[in-house]
């Protein structure tokens, strides 16, 4: 049996300009979506093939079984709490990055607050040198995955040929209650990176979207992730064309309803030298933004902030409580805080 969350809310609340009499109440389908970086999720396995010995959790010397435990539990907890005041279920697809391989993956879905919401995965191992991965978890009674594939993002160091690896850029197409729909995972080259090597991924990005496109008739596209750039920058608004207001956004745009949380409310997802940033978006095509609530629609775009997720002392007090710092697991979470979206369908 699919499982539908059912919200119920007046059109009050939805269309504030509906009249008194119009006033019913309606009832809606609502799934939450969202995106986590899960911050240096691996094992306490090397393997000789990638650097992972660099991971944070190969760095401690003891415990490390149960600092994996711990850290497993932590993902698991703040996965599972994401949307549940308003769906009362944990999302029905996460994209997630930072991961070393689907071994943790199936580790964080096994945890006892994930395992009875019955996640898939959908994960494919990356070139990236010390084997960063992205990957994907869905709930297999809400969504069905048709086809998968992982697109490679070519960058060169600088004044150089030589190839450098990076995170592939995940693609799920599947039906949510039936709908088809999208997903684009991404976790794109970092800040330590100069700009070119992001504005190579974003060419990907958006010829992965141009390529649904030419295949489907107006596809419901997301792409959601750690784009490593502010929704304002280059990457994101020229390459991928994300437009800040729906009324801008054309049938060849994609909406970014986190330029104006970033811009406009100073929510941001990650923290540096005193400055939020917002690095994790979730974008979506305009076949999303009717609003009419026929088909599944974007309702809400968030940041899941809850106050144990930031840090409450010392020098980086304000700043998500990353799980690993100076060589020590600090029992925290993740050093970014997740985005998420409602999707809503009115059920007739």
């Amino acid at each position: 049996m699919k499982i539908k969350s059912i919200l119920l809310l007046s059109i009050f609340m939805l269309f504030s300009a509906f009249s008194v009499s119009q006033q019913k109440e309606r009832k809606f389908n609502i799934h939450t979506l969202a995106f986590y970086n899960l911050e240096n999720l691996f094992d306490t396995i090397n393997d000789v093939n990638k650097n992972d010995e660099a991971s944070p959790i190969m760095e401690i010397k003891f415990n490390r079984g149960e600092i994996f435990k711990q850290k497993i539990s932590n993902m698991a907890k703040v996965i599972s709490e994401i949307g549940l005041d308003v769906t009362k279920r944990p999302p029905s697809i996460v994209g997630i990055c930072e991961v070393e391989n689907r071994s943790v993956v199936e580790s964080l879905i096994s945890d006892e607050k994930l395992k009875k919401y019955n996640y898939g995965i959908v994960h494919y191992d990356s070139p990236d040198n010390r084997g960063i991965d992205v990957g994907m978890i869905y709930n297999k009674d809400a969504f069905s995955v048709e086809n998968s594939n992982s697109h490679e993002v070519y960058i060169t160091d600088n004044n150089s040929s030589k190839r450098r690896n990076t995170r592939d850029q995940l693609v799920v197409s599947g039906y949510l209650d039936g709908e088809l729909m999208h997903i684009i995972v991404n976790h794109w080259p970092s800040r330590g990176a100069d700009e070119t090597k992001r504005i190579a991924a974003a060419k990907v990005n958006n010829s992965i979207i141009d390529s649904l496109r030419y295949i489907y008739k107006n596809p419901k596209i997301i792409t959601m992730g750690d784009f490593n750039d502010d929704p304002f920058d280059k990457s994101i608004k020229k390459i991928i064309g994300a437009k800040k207001e729906i009324k801008n956004t054309g049938n060849k745009d994609m909406f970014n309803p986190y330029e104006e949380i970033l811009v406009d409310k100073g929510i941001g997802t990650n923290a540096y030298r005193d400055k939020w940033q917002l690095f994790d978006q979730i974008i979506l095509s305009k076949p999303f933004l009717k609003k009419d609530y026929k088909d599944y629609q974007l309702y809400k775009a968030g940041v899941f902030n809850k106050s144990y997720l930031i840090n409450k002392k010392g020098k980086y007090r304000g700043y998500p409580f990353r799980s690993f710092s100076y060589g020590t697991f600090t029992g925290g979470y993740s050093d970014h805080l997740p985005p998420y979206i409602f999707l809503l369908k009115e059920i007739k």
